[in-house]
């Protein structure tokens, strides 16, 4: 491959290789050559031009196949456009020759066409440049064109039209020869031709005025006839003609109108002809009305189906305002459309018809207008309602019947009714609840118009509007409630209307089903009125013979939608439900009996009816109640269900005695039963199973029907994936709801509410936009199949071969065209019970079930039918899977093989190569593993049959689903089957487009099994890959759109393997060209594909994209058509967005802008903020048409260079954006908003991203990058926007937004006002975007949001005045009244739930506002240590600053209110810890509810609850705790109580009771809440709830009443540790940590607390007995701690597993393990030093909470605990602090052996045994050694002199211990770091001190000459740094200290040692100016202390003075040169030194 490119062909390198890659090679260099021509330099170019020639032109006559054709073409024309155009004439005579030539063998077809293509691309490339040779060509292609196949017509008509493009008006002279030669081959039999010429005609018609003016009714009529027998390419083709022509008979081209003077048609004109071919097809004009009413025969559906394509072209291409202005002209048009009795001739028809015109109505009205206009077209829309109804009315109150034509007006009039309300729907549930506007305005009156038609008498009209009002009130939920009170009522007043008990229960049903799409629900109340009036129809109707049937349906209908509200309400109506059920049927056979002798034919009609419906009610019950379906209930149910299945024996005979117009009441009641008992578990019926499948198999084997109806489910029971094969993919485009009409089976697509009135209230199918329930016969059919499928697998083997046999008998009894119909029922029955069985992993049987199976299966694989066969081939693969045996399988795939061997018929060869398929696709790789080679070697023979392409396109598919299933073990055949993929896609004609898609299958299929081998660089592979790209690149340049997917997926495929080898610069490009593409397949794939590249590519994605929208800008090149601008391709896909409908296609463009966006929004800030800001802000205030720059691609592609040039022409130009693009709908803007919390989210990585100062510094330093504080102005304005907004959606979203900022943004300051933040210059916009969201007409969901926000807030700190702080803190006041309001509050609008979500959230909102209040409060009450004032004058500290805000100002806000808050809040919880408790528990919960939640909306309250309680607990303990447990409300409770509106129930209770039992339950109540959830905490609960639960817990401990209560029930506090244990182990996070051990060290303390009360009481008690006193406390006189009861064990065990986590050195068995490498002791961080350290002091308090025996218990470990964090934490530090853990481990040594434990004499031996140990083990480790290098020995000494001095007494003596201290201060004194040395002396001298000389005299006499010995040395080496010299200063005070220490006598000899040392620091005087500053203060210090040491002892001082002289003269003279510095300079010496003498290091914490 590689040697293919080069310039010129490498001819060589082409001999060398086989045949059969040649044409490979060819097309390799021809693509290389275009890439290159283009870039290439042109000298080169020209330098080979010659040559290049010659090989192109020698290509032509090579044969080349279609890609190499057009590749050849393309070439050529590019090489004549670059180089020297001098042959150019030769090269097209050469050409216009073959095409001539006679020669019509197929081997030279490929050669002509090669011709016909470059003619084509010479003219389009460079058109006029040719001159005027054009009229010779186009002849000679005309005469070409005369005489070709097909294929040759297509291409020719394909040059042609390139011909037409690239001349433009030149080629006027030949226009009406090419018109007249294209114009009969519209009907040509070959789909592709018709193609062909649909486009030559539409670039014909550009500059032919002919075509739109004199033409123009013989153009429609054409393409009338060119739709008949159409495929859905064709309609595409020539509705897109037939469209454009007539836009532009209505509104001519510019230029064409400059040329010639054009009578310019009317739309009246132009709508007439359209409409003659959606009524009348192409059969010609038959002008005069007799005529046509007289005409039968209706319109081919095709023709229907095209012309409504066209009529949506048609619109577009006039674009958005112009719809805007005609809208009235065309609705009314439409809406005749379907009232014309030619489009209503039978029930079907009329549903097409109604279906067509809906879909024009819905792709022109919800695409090109904005919501602005919408609301307009809606208006429009109303009126034509209400003028059809005011008709409808004059003709029924008619009575004297004069008005006889009235009657045919009325059932037109219907069909009018149901599209116009359908579009009406669909307008105002895809506005939401921007339609509030069209619904509010009274003018328009759109409820009052949508309810008048509840009365109309058509039921199809009355569905129609219930399903118009369920779309209201899906889009204004706040609409639903008074829509069904306004319903009951009228039905109440209405009862003696039979339209209107119909018409108004239709609504409340259709209602009832709309409440699952509206979150906040209805009143529970709404359930009891719907029963209420359903039980009252069905007990009248037995009253009022012309009201029974009416009123029996409406009960069952509404009793059926009541079981959508779910289970919580239906639980309520149960009992009732289930009498009613019982009643409706005869209670017994005897009964049963009686009742066929009874009645009358209505009498039947009714009964039938009712119980049609009754069945109807139940399975609605069973679908949505499934958690009420217990035992009972089951069996209950089936009593009824039981005796129908009974009846249905009898009906036959009734139907006979009464006629056969209760046929369908009959199949109603069987087509509910079916439906039930599928819901139903199988084994509840297993008694019926006979009689039912009797029934199921007479149903779909059609048995007593003489219909020849099919079943609807055989292609959704087939595989997905055969689609191609059955032509289902047209499901997967724009036009499925019409295309759905030209489906094979009965009554495709005929959907519509009147065939099944129940459908109104379920759930809308995925992708449906209203319910389309197919014809009864058909449903039934489809109810039996499914239901077969379900019972199936349940039979015995015996009934189930009988049922197989009974099939093929049915099979062989139909004779034509029922015996089709008769094969696929049975078909799709054995496809649906080979499915359950499946399912249930059961098998099909014995042999002779099998044999049975097999030939039923086998004989329909040789079907005509192509549908037969798939579902054959499904079918028998499906066996093989359920029979899941070797040789069974083998035996199948053996008959397939011989038969495909022998076979020379299409069918066979078609229906046993798709078998094949089949069995591999369910077999898998492995069972199927031995018929591979063979299967494989077939196929790929089959798929070489040129001669049937229906035989390529079976087999290739086959060979796909094997591929597929074959994984790995297909490796070996991969390069082969590649090599016949390529060879195809080079050599099939393009018009076979299913050859095509399967090759692209086949691709796709072999890139997988491939896989991420396609990385590797080997031969092999680099060829295979290789292959797969050009594979890939032929497939991109297919005309068809499917063939294009499968191309880009196939990429795709490639992209995920080997990212490496696929080019993103072309790719990406062509994925862009395909996003404006009109097909949504080719948008799918393009946008999946994006979506992938996004997820590791965005950047360059995006980068490709723009540079495509330059390239195109740059180029003027009209073919690309793009729309992509200054915004990018985020900006498409935002556009895209508002346009697509399609879920899927939607989630991949959220999916692909959320990839991009995270990998692109932080660096390119300003672009996304500017998207999404312009998505925001477009409002829907201006008209339809806003000029928005995300989107340019309205109409379509075709139209867009045309529509300049003619804007000052048409009247259309008052400014000149006169392409309408819509502003974004508010769903997009929802997702922008999003959008920008997920920027938000995305910038928390970078700090700067939220500091002003940083960020402007960052700007100044680099000017490109972008700081989203720069933008927080934008934010805020976004936010605003949304929040207010008329969207609910979007106001959530905003307020969302607007949180997220406030939290992100709070503490940034604003630099240029210390002590301001950024956020304060917002505060009108916060508050001014909250205010909206409390008045009383929102939602509640939206006032839950906002008060969440309102407490962001305020709690945020941001506003500083109190006045401004008032208006959001008033939002709060108010929505607290509402709260005080009570359950029964007013008129309410949503469910009780709703309630109770808005009530919490403000409760939630004032919770945490008080816990920020308290928290502020709190650290202002502990910070007036700043002003050095007296206590007295503190009360004018507030006028310090005026303007600051005070404190406690917060919480004076809150104060008045906590009284009614406090209730509230304790309520609360009372509720939540009711609703936690297990369901085992319900019968405890009060029955009528609690103080904010109802009964019947028990699960839904438990989620609000769930999410607001954490706040409310925290808030309640900061209440207790400061009030003393609501001590002074006890006071205040009587007479507070009646001024407040009633209080809740709870509050009467309180004053009953005394304190003490108040503060108990308050206890019980907080711990078990907190308790209840730290036990289990879901994973999915936030982070911030744990923490709000142990703050709460802590500052509950806080409170004396807390910790008394906590303390006296021990297995309490032991309970609360074990639960905090256990979240330690659960959650990580440090915070949870740190807070866990405060509660504990609470926990503790309280315990102390109480030991010592109960110590002091018992002290006083026994006074005289001395010895009971210690066995207080844990332990005992025993020592025994009890897991599971001892608090100080559980307390233990939580500490132990902390110090664990954070050193798991301490752990002993770490240590022995193997595999343990030592750890270096290392700074832990921050965190993790406080834990640890909280830890260590807690531990140290445990000994405190055990008697003497206990504690001796506990004391070895907590001691070994304590040594080891000593040992692992003391770490050296920079700047010698001491670290946190050592601080605490010291204060715990302390704490512990000063304990009053030492004391006590029974654990005395005990006790110095541990003691001396401890010391041991610190010891041990005190000195720094290989493995602790930076150990840091100073506080190791430290914890020795600890020792030392708290426990002297048992240390004395201890030589071991006493030798190891020595040394460890040895060390110290010898060490070479000043810092140490000074810290030694300092603990030396305490140990000097110590009282007990038995303690201090050997260290004196051990290390005092050492000292003395280091201090001399001074002398030599004078210290150079401030640390050395305080290291010698502390000695020196050492050696002072010892001096006033030893005795009188002794002086002498003490003083002789410290004199001389100080003296000989002194410098000379010559020396002193040029000492340095150290040396001087050494100096000036011992100077000092001499003078000082002097008068303290003058005569031992004199003595050694004296003694030696040199030392009194060195003094002397220093004293002198101290006096004569001046008396200033002597006063500031003097303060400097006594500052310097006292010690300048303090320790932390002083230990000693």
């Amino acid at each position: 491959m590689e040697l293919a490119h080069s310039l010129l062909l490498n001819e060589d390198a082409l001999a060398q290789i086989t045949e059969a890659k040649r044409p490979v090679f060819i097309f390799e260099w021809l693509r290389f050559l275009d890439k290159v021509l283009v870039a290439a330099n042109r000298v080169d170019v020209k330098e080979k031009q010659k040559k290049l020639v010659e090989q192109l032109t020698g290509l032509i006559s090579s044969a080349p196949g279609p890609p190499t054709r057009k590749l050849l073409a393309k070439n050529l024309a590019t090489l004549y456009s670059i180089g020297d155009t001098f042959t150019v004439f030769q090269t097209l005579d050469k050409c216009n020759e073959i095409i001539k030539s006679k020669d019509d063998t197929p081997a030279y077809l490929p050669t002509k066409l090669a011709a016909v293509a470059c003619v084509g691309a010479f003219y389009e490339k460079m058109g006029r440049m040719l001159g005027s040779s054009f009229p010779d060509t186009i002849n000679n292609l005309l005469k070409a064109l005369k005489s070709a196949e097909s294929q040759g017509r297509g291409e020719i008509l394909l040059s042609l039209q390139k011909v037409l493009s690239g001349l433009g008006g030149a080629a006027a002279s030949c226009h009406r020869d090419i018109y007249k030669n294209a114009r009969s081959l519209l009907t040509d039999r070959s789909m592709a031709v018709r193609c062909a010429v649909a486009k030559c005609l539409l670039e014909l018609q550009n500059e032919a005025v002919f075509m739109w003016t004199t033409e123009l009714e013989n153009v429609a009529t054409l393409c009338f006839k060119a739709l008949e027998g159409s495929n859905y390419g064709v309609r595409v083709a020539v509705a897109k003609l037939l469209g454009t022509v007539m836009a532009t008979a209505l509104m001519p081209k510019q230029a064409a109108v400059m040329r010639q003077n054009v009578k310019r048609a009317t739309l009246e004109e132009v709508l007439e002809l359209m409409a003659t071919g959606f009524l009348r097809g192409g059969s010609g004009f038959l002008k005069s009305g007799g005529e046509m009413l007289k005409g039968g025969g209706s319109v081919s559906r095709e023709v229907r189906v095209g012309v409504t394509q066209a009529y949506v072209v048609f619109v577009t291409t006039l674009g958005g305002q112009w719809l805007e202005r005609n809208f009235a002209t065309f609705l009314s048009h439409v809406l005749d459309l379907v009232s014309h009795p030619r489009a209503t001739q039978t029930h079907v028809e009329a549903v097409y018809s109604r279906r067509c015109v809906s879909f024009m109505l819905r792709a022109t009205l919800g695409g090109l207008l904005g919501e602005k206009a919408q609301i307009a077209a809606g208006k429009e829309i109303c009126q034509a309602i209400s003028k059809q109804m005011r008709a409808v009315e004059a003709v029924v109150n008619d009575i004297s019947g004069e008005n006889k034509a009235g009657a045919a007006d009325v059932s037109a009039s219907q069909h009018v009714m149901v599209c116009a309300l359908k579009e009406l729907g669909s307008l105002v549930q895809s506005l939401s609840a921007t339609a509030s506007p069209l619904i509010q305005e009274p003018s328009i009156g759109l409820l009052e118009t949508v309810t008048s038609v509840l009365l109309h008498p058509s039921m199809a009209a009355r569905l129609a509007a219930a399903w118009c009002l369920r779309c209201v009130a899906v889009a204004l939920p706040y609409q639903l409630t008074p829509l069904l009170d306004r319903c009951a009522e009228r039905i109440n007043n209405l009862k003696s209307s039979p339209e209107a008990v119909s018409g108004y229960s239709f609504a409340m049903a259709a209602l009832l089903g709309g409440v699952h799409q509206c979150p906040l629900g209805i009143p529970h109340s709404k359930g009891k009125l719907v029963v209420s009036i359903a039980e009252d129809l069905l007990r009248t109707a037995a009253q009022n013979s012309r009201l029974s049937l009416q009123r029996t349906q409406a009960g069952w209908l509404l009793l059926g939608a009541l079981m959508t509200l779910g289970p919580s309400l239906v639980r309520y109506h149960l009992p009732k439900m289930l009498l009613l059920w019982r009643n409706v049927f005869p209670r017994s056979q005897k009964e049963l009996e009686a009742e066929k002798a009874r009645g009358d034919s209505f009498t039947w009609q009714v009964t039938l009816e009712g119980r049609a419906g009754a069945l109807c009610a139940m399975r609605s019950f069973v679908a949505h109640c499934p958690e009420l379906l217990t035992e009972d209930v089951i069996r209950r149910l089936m009593t009824p269900i039981e005796c129908a299945m009974t009846m249905m024996s009898h009906v036959p005979a009734i139907i006979k005695v009464h006629g056969a117009h209760l046929k369908a009441s009959a199949a109603m009641v069987r087509l509910r039963l079916y439906d039930i008992l599928a819901l139903l578990p199988p084994k509840t019926y297993e008694g019926s199973f006979n009689a039912l499948l009797r029934e199921l198999v007479a149903e779909f084997t059609l048995t007593d029907n003489s219909a020849n109806t099919t079943t609807s489910l055989l292609r959704s029971l087939c595989h997905y994936d055969d689609s191609v094969l059955m032509g289902s993919w047209l499901q997967e485009t724009d036009h499925k709801s019409i295309e759905d009409q030209l489906q094979p089976n009965s009554a495709s697509g005929s959907g519509a509410l009147e065939h099944d009135p129940s459908s109104i209230y379920l759930r809308v199918p995925v992708g449906e936009a209203i319910p389309g329930p197919l014809p009864l016969g058909v449903s039934v059919i489809d109810a039996s199949v499914a239901l077969f499928g379900v019972v199936f697998p349940h039979v015995s083997f015996k009934h189930r071969l009988q049922m197989l046999d009974h099939f093929a008998e049915c099979i062989k009894q139909a004779k034509g065209v029922r015996q089709q119909a008769v094969q696929l029922n049975i078909f799709t029955a054995v496809l649906s019970a080979l499915k359950g069985l499946a399912e249930n992993k059961s098998t099909l049987g014995p042999e002779e079930v099998r044999k049975s199976a097999l030939a039923l299966v086998m004989g329909a694989l040789d079907n005509p039918n192509p549908i037969l066969r798939c579902a054959a081939g499904e079918a028998l693969g499906r066996m093989a899977q359920v029979v899941g045996e070797a040789t069974f399988i083998a035996r199948m795939a053996q008959t397939s093989f011989d038969k495909l061997k022998s076979a020379r018929d299409v069918v066979s060869r078609t229906g046993h190569s798709l078998a094949l398929g089949c069995l591999h696709r369910y077999v898998g790789g492995i069972g199927s593993g031995q018929h591979l080679k063979t299967s494989v070697s077939i196929l790929l023979a089959l798929a070489q049959d040129g001669s049937s392409h229906e035989v390529q396109t079976w087999a290739l598919h086959s060979l796909a689903l094997i591929v597929d299933s074959s994984g790995p073990m297909y490796r070996g055949y991969v390069e082969p089957t590649l090599s016949l993929v390529l060879t195809l896609l080079l050599t099939v004609p393009p018009s076979h487009t299913e050859v095509h898609q399967c090759l692209g299958r086949c691709l796709g299929a072999l890139i997988t099994t491939v896989g991420p081998e396609l990385q590797g660089n080997g031969a092999t592979i680099s060829t295979i890959r290789s292959s797969c790209l050009v594979g890939c690149a032929i497939m991109q340049d297919h005309s068809d759109s499917l063939v294009q997917a499968a191309a880009i997926s196939c990429l795709q495929q490639l992209h995920m393997f080997a990212p490496r080898h696929v080019n993103l610069s072309s790719l990406v490009p062509c994925l862009c060209v395909h996003l404006c593409s009109s097909h949504l397949l080719l948008r799918r794939a393009a946008v999946a594909c994006l979506r992938q590249l996004a997820q590791r590519e965005a950047a360059e994605v995006c980068e490709y994209a723009m540079s495509l929208a330059k390239r195109a800008g740059d180029s003027k090149d009209t073919t690309i058509n793009l729309n992509i601008t200054e915004t990018g391709l985020e900006g498409v896909l935002f556009g895209m967005l508002d346009r697509e409908t399609d879920r899927k296609l939607c989630s991949d463009i959220h999916d692909t802008l959320g990839h991009m966006l995270s990998s692109l929004a932080v660096e390119k800030l300003s672009h996304w903020l500017k998207l999404c800001k312009d998505v925001l802000a477009a409002t829907t205030d201006v008209g339809g048409a806003v000029v928005f720059e995300v989107e340019k691609d309205e109409e379509d592609s075709e139209k867009k260079d045309e529509m300049d040039d003619d804007t000052m022409f048409t009247g259309l130009g008052e400014d000149d954006k006169s392409k309408p693009s819509v502003a974004p709908r508010w769903v997009t803007r929802v997702f922008a908003a999003d959008c920008l919390c997920r920027i938000i989210l995305l910038c928390e990585n970078d700090k700067a991203h939220f500091d002003l100062a940083a960020a402007r510094s960052a700007q100044a330093k680099n000017p490109k990058g972008d700081q989203l504080v720069l933008h927080l102005s934008d934010l805020i304005r976004m936010a605003f926007m949304a929040a207010t907004d008329h969207s609910n959606q979007l106001r959530m979203a905003g307020l969302q937004a607007l949180e997220d900022i406030i939290k992100k943004f709070a503490s940034v300051p604003e630099p240029e006002f210390p002590g301001h933040v950024i956020l304060e210059q917002y505060q009108a916009n916060v508050g001014a975007a909250l205010r909206p969201a409390f008045s009383p007409d929102t939602p509640s969901d939206i006032t839950a949001k906002a008060c969440q926000v309102c407490s962001t807030w305020i709690g945020s700190g941001v506003v500083s005045d109190l006045n401004d702080l008032r208006r959001v803190h008033n939002l709060l006041v108010s929505s607290l009244d509402k709260v005080q309001a009570g359950k029964g509050s007013s008129s309410q609008l949503y469910s009780e739930s709703a309630t109770t979500m808005e009530k919490l959230a403000v409760l939630k909102a004032w919770a945490e506002v008080y816990v920020v209040s308290m928290k502020i409060k709190k650290e202002a009450e502990s910070k007036p240590a700043k002003p050095v004032r007296s206590a007295e004058d503190d009360e004018d500290e507030d006028d310090l600053g005026a303007n600051v805000l005070p404190p406690d100002s917060l919480i004076t806000l809150v104060q008045p209110e906590l009284p009614s808050l406090s209730r509230l809040w304790l309520a609360m919880l009372r509720d939540y810890a009711l609703l936690t408790l297990p369901a085992e528990f319900s019968s405890q919960l009060p029955p009528d509810g609690g103080a904010f939640y109802t009964p019947e909306t028990i699960d839904t309250a438990r989620l609000h609850y769930r999410s607001s309680w954490a706040p409310v607990l925290h808030a309640v303990a900061l209440w207790l705790s400061s009030t003393g447990f609501g001590a002074s409300e006890e006071k205040e409770e009587v007479p507070s109580a009646p001024s407040k509106t009633p209080a809740l129930p709870q509050g009467a209770s309180l004053t009953t009771k005394t304190f003490e039992e108040s503060v108990e339950d308050r206890m019980h109540l907080m711990l078990g809440v907190s308790i209840e959830f730290l036990c289990f905490p879901r994973p999915e609960e936030p982070i911030e709830h744990v923490m709000s639960c142990l703050q709460a817990l802590f500052t509950l401990l806080e409170s004396p009443c807390a910790k008394t209560h906590i303390a006296e029930d021990q297995l309490l506090a032991v309970e609360l540790l074990n639960v905090l244990h256990r979240l330690l182990l659960t959650r990580d996070p440090p915070a949870v940590q740190l807070q866990v051990t405060a509660v504990v060290q609470e926990t503790i303390r309280a315990a102390q607390d109480h030991l010592q009360r109960q110590r002091t009481s018992k002290g006083k008690e026994e006074e005289g007995e001395k010895d009971s006193q210690p066995s207080l406390g844990e332990g005992g006189d025993t020592g025994e701690l009890v897991p599971g009861k001892s608090l100080v064990f559980a307390a233990m065990e939580l500490l132990v597993f902390i110090l664990v986590r954070h050193l798991p050195q301490l752990n002993t068995r770490v240590k022995e393990s193997p595999s343990h490498v030592p750890l270096r002791p290392q700074r832990l961080p921050e965190e993790s030093a406080r834990l640890v350290a909280n830890t260590v002091s807690i531990l140290a308090e445990l000994p405190s909470l055990c008697s003497p025996a206990g504690s001796m218990t506990i004391l070895p470990t907590v001691l070994f605990l304590i040594t080891g964090v000593l040992r692992e934490t003391a770490v050296k530090t920079a700047d010698n602090s001491v670290p946190v853990p050592v601080s605490a481990a010291l204060q715990g040594i302390k704490t512990i052996i000063t304990s009053p434990l030492a004391r006590a004499e029974s654990m005395q031996t005990q006790w110095t045994g541990l003691v001396r140990s401890s010391l041991a083990s610190v010891l041990e480790h005190s000195q720094p050694d290989e493995s602790r290098p930076d150990m840091d020995e100073v506080n190791m000494l430290t914890a020795i002199t600890l020792f030392l001095l708290s426990a002297s007494n048992e240390l004395v003596g201890v030589m071991v211990l006493q030798n190891g201290c020595m040394d460890c201060f040895r060390n110290a004194l010898n060490s070479s770091d000043p810092w140490v040395q000074a810290r030694c002396y300092q603990l030396l001298l305490s140990v000097f001190q110590h009282s007990s000389r038995a303690l201090s005299t050997p260290y004196i006499h051990t290390l005092a000459p050492l000292m003395v010995q280091k201090l001399k040395a001074v002398e030599r080496s004078r210290p150079g740094t401030a640390a050395e010299l305080q290291a010698v200063q502390e000695g020196i005070r050492v050696l002072e200290n010892l001096v006033s220490m030893g005795e009188e006598q002794n002086r002498v000899q003490l003083l002789a040692l410290l004199v001389p040392t100080l003296i000989s620091y002194l410098l000379d005087e010559n020396a002193i100016s040029s000492a340095p500053q150290v040396s001087k203060g050494l100096h000036d210090f011992a100077l000092q202390n001499l003078m000082r040491i002097g008068p303290l002892y003058p005569a031992a001082f004199k003595i050694v003075i004296g003694a030696a002289p040199e030392l009194k003269i060195r003094l002397e003279s220093a004293i002198r040169a101290n006096q004569a510095s001046s008396r200033a300079k002597a006063a500031a010496r003097q303060a400097q030194p006594t500052v310097q003498a006292t010690p300048t290091i303090k320790l932390k914490t002083s230990f000693f």
